[in-house]
């Protein structure tokens, strides 16, 4: 990333239809509950993305799944400074690979996010573009279960998503490993964690 090249802040979040989000939470939270529960936190995220993106200067993408047509992301698109994407691809690493390389294509930084983190900040995007600036290759955010909240690319090979184990504990030192094999510079932000079992919800 130099200094003419624009970040791109992308979030991926999947429609909040009841019974296809947060499914793990749905014993603890009910079918709609756990539905709800996915709107607030993709809105804090949003939310977020949108105060870093003003400050950086940086363009704001929703990358959606399945579609753009649902009502919230309708709404975000309305409420917020952002372009609404569709996602595309087999399985989460395919589709990570093609809003990052798309995002490349066009000579832009992509840092690209989840929407179900808490305690998402604007520092932690703002920290992401600063060490794309200072020469990283990629940056990662792990999480506490064995993922990754955040990851962002100035440049990026397909192998960073080729058989990895996704929604295992074995994401981001898989991703990692790959990283290293791939000859591309990794910068670690500090771990977090995000909402995704029962447990979390405390």
């Amino acid at each position: 990333m130099t200094a003419t090249t624009r970040a791109v802040l992308q979030v991926f979040a999947r429609a909040p239809v009841a019974g296809r989000v947060k499914t793990r939470l749905i014993p603890a939270l009910g079918a709609q509950g756990a539905a709800q529960l996915h709107c607030l936190l993709a809105q804090h995220v949003l939310d977020a993305a949108a105060t870093a993106a003003a400050t950086l200067d940086a363009e704001l993408e929703l990358w959606c799944t399945p579609d753009t047509s649902h009502a919230f992301f309708v709404e975000a698109a309305r409420r917020l400074p952002l372009a609404l994407r569709t996602q595309a691809g087999a399985d989460l690493g395919e589709r990570m690979h093609g809003a990052l390389a798309d995002a490349l294509a066009r000579e832009r930084c992509p840092v690209l996010i989840g929407s179900d983190c808490a305690h998402r900040t604007s520092d932690n995007l703002r920290a992401a573009c600063a060490a794309l600036a200072t020469g990283a290759d990629v940056v990662l955010q792990p999480a506490e279960d064995g993922g990754y909240a955040l990851i962002a690319a100035s440049r990026i090979d397909r192998s960073l998503f080729d058989a990895v184990d996704w929604g295992s504990a074995r994401v981001f030192a898989q991703t990692l490993a790959r990283a290293e094999a791939a000859g591309l510079r990794a910068h670690l932000l500090t771990p977090t964690w995000d909402v995704d079992r029962p447990a979390d919800l405390e």
